[in-house]
Order: C-alpha cells, then sequence, then structure tokens
C-alpha cells in the first residue's frame, strides 16, 4: 500500500471515529462516557480486521475524541486521563484485532477485554472529580463501596457494554463491508476480505 493511501485510510477512520464520539457524548450523555457506556463508535474497530491503517486511525481519532471531548463533560484536567488511557485501550484493541483478523470472533475480543481493563480504571476518578458518586441505576458508590468494588463493576458494565457495540453493531457492519464492491476496492481486499495491499 502507497503511504499517501494508507495516510488516507488512518485520516477518513479518524475523523469517523472522532465524529461517532462526538455525536454520542452529545445524545448519550454519560452512557457514551461512564462507567455503563455504549460508545457507538467503538464499532469502527472492525476497521482493523480489514486495513492496518485503522490502527493508528482509530488511535488518533480517540485520542482527539477524548481532547474534544474535556469541554462537552466538564471533566477539565481529569479528563486528561481519558485523553491518554482511552486512547491507549483503542490502540491495544485495534492491534489485537489486526493481529487476530483471520478469526473474527476472536480479534473483536481485543477492543472488548482492553476496554473492560483500562477504562474502569481511572474513570472513577473523573467521576468524583465531576460529583457522580453513585453509578446509575444503583446504589453503588465509591465512597461506601470502594475503588476495588466499583473498578470491578465497571470492568463488568464496560466490558458488556462493548461487547454490545463490536458483536452487535460491528460485526454485522464487517459483514456488509465484506460484500461492498466500493470499500473492497478501496481497502484493496481478497475474497477473504483481508488487506491485500500491506
Amino acid at each position: 500500500m502507497s503511504k499517501s493511501r494508507y495516510l488516507a485510510q488512518a485520516g477518513m477512520i479518524a475523523a469517523a471515529y472522532a465524529t461517532f464520539t462526538i455525536i454520542c457524548i452529545l445524545f448519550l450523555g454519560t452512557f457514551s462516557w461512564g462507567l455503563i457506556q455504549f460508545r457507538i463508535s467503538e464499532a469502527l474497530t472492525i476497521l482493523a480486521v480489514f486495513t492496518s491503517a485503522a490502527v493508528p486511525g482509530l488511535s488518533i481519532g480517540c485520542f482527539f475524541a477524548n481532547l474534544i471531548a474535556i469541554p462537552l463533560t466538564g471533566s477539565g484536567l481529569m479528563g486528561l486521563l481519558d485523553v491518554f488511557f482511552g486512547s491507549l485501550a483503542t490502540l491495544l484493541g485495534a492491534l489485537w484485532c489486526r493481529k487476530f483478523r483471520e478469526r473474527t470472533g476472536i480479534a473483536l475480543l481485543g477492543p472488548v477485554i482492553a476496554n473492560a481493563l483500562i477504562v474502569p480504571a481511572y474513570l472513577p476518578i473523573i467521576l468524583q472529580g465531576l460529583g457522580l458518586y453513585t453509578i446509575p441505576f444503583t446504589t453503588i458508590d465509591l465512597e461506601t463501596f470502594g475503588y476495588l468494588t466499583v473498578y470491578l463493576f465497571g470492568v463488568l458494565c464496560t466490558g458488556v457494554g462493548e461487547a454490545v457495540v463490536v458483536y452487535a453493531l460491528g460485526l454485522p457492519l464487517l459483514r456488509l463491508l465484506r460484500r461492498n464492491s466500493f470499500f473492497r476496492h478501496y481497502f484493496a481486499l481478497d475474497d477473504s476480505g483481508n488487506d491485500t495491499a500491506g
């Protein structure tokens, strides 16, 4: 794959991820960035199955989306935790997805595991800074139950939310894109749906 094509793909993926994330934040509020979250843009992590350009594209898109989200969520300096660690989770998930691209079911586990383990580690700190001590729809709060309980609850909730988005939205999207002739041409896919350009 030529360098210009690689950069174009990465840039388009970054822009799409950032755009969908901001839309989610505006319309879903804390359900796009809290412990119970459904970040619809995570469905795009399936693009790493198709092209290696998705790895930097998704990571950069997440970085800028989380940076733009700071004033939208009012998280202030604490939001920088999400900028760094949220982007790290997306990077690790995309790398896993790319590595196991031949085995789709396993590939899509990467974003689920990375987000489930990393995001709940720092999110309680951000939520506490915002004065959100109690997890929505529960009586679980950081002050009463402590960090470990909130973290474990977050692992479960973030993992389930990520799995719903990646498998219920991302997997059908992956199948649709594999059948789309324009997409197949642009990403130079072979008959199995894998990147043949490098």
